[in-house]
């Protein structure tokens, strides 16, 4: 069965992990049984909004990834919205440039994704072909959503870019309500990651969402690649619903070989 992981941070200084330990990293991704990773940057470096210059060692990291290990790793673009058209653009630009194997944008929580910021990435996305992967969580706290994602806010943008995919990230952060906010939005799927597996969380993502829209993703190192492969394989699910979050799902999203 093919395992690609769509969520990963292979290099995530936190966690003091940066290139000399990124191959210890993919060793024990390898162990795990993954057969591809898609590598999203160290998201939490530069804090919540990193400037142009931070972004581009982000993304440099992730080239350099692509580069040592050639044929397992794919790439997304990581960029900060609140930096403006031209800086998004000009980022986007500078990825596609220096490596083919950018699959995507990543986003974290610079600003809440139904911002009008929003605008140039999804645009960009739309014309380059990119899947566009917003970081998510259903929140408790109303004062962060000034840069925080809900799992509705990431409906509206779906429903205001309805030709660009989207991947919802975190599906046990996002719960049971993430699932029902974006049952109607054709454009996104969710991945699985974030927080412990709660028990009937995936079975319920697949009877509403179909088992084509829901991605295996790790959140590694955050999170262990064990624990994320077992909530997916232990999870009352047809084997072909398995088969396909765990792998086929991603590798025709990101038009992988």
């Amino acid at each position: 069965m093919l395992l690609i992981d769509s969520h990963t941070h292979p290099i995530f200084l936190q966690d003091g992990r940066g290139r000399k330990q990124a191959p210890e990293f993919i060793r024990r991704a390898r162990r795990a049984g993954i057969d591809h990773l898609v590598a999203l940057g160290d998201v939490l470096r530069f804090g919540r909004s990193p400037n142009r210059a931070q972004l581009r060692q982000i993304n440099d990291d992730t080239v350099w990834l692509m580069e040592r290990f050639p044929g397992f790793v794919t790439g997304f673009c990581y960029l900060n919205p609140t930096l403006g058209e031209r800086a998004v653009r000009d980022e986007i630009a500078r990825c596609l440039a220096n490596h083919s194997g950018f699959r995507g944008i990543k986003l974290e929580i610079a600003n809440n994704a139904a911002d009008a910021c929003m605008g140039s990435v999804m645009e960009e996305a739309e014309r380059h072909g990119l899947v566009v992967l917003q970081h998510a969580w259903s929140q408790t706290k109303i004062r962060e959503r000034a840069f925080h994602t809900d799992p509705e806010d990431v409906a509206t943008l779906a429903r205001r870019f309805p030709r660009v995919k989207i991947i919802m990230a975190h599906l046990t952060g996002c719960g049971f309500r993430g699932v029902v906010a974006v049952k109607f939005c054709p454009n996104v799927w969710i991945d699985t990651s974030g927080a412990a597996p709660e028990a009937g969380l995936v079975e319920y993502a697949v009877a509403q969402l179909g088992a084509e829209r829901v991605l295996h993703g790790s959140d590694a190192p955050i999170r262990d690649f064990g624990v994320s492969l077992a909530r997916v394989r232990t999870a009352e699910i047809p084997r072909q619903a398995q088969r396909r979050i765990l792998g086929e799902n991603v590798r025709e999203l990101l038009r992988l070989p």
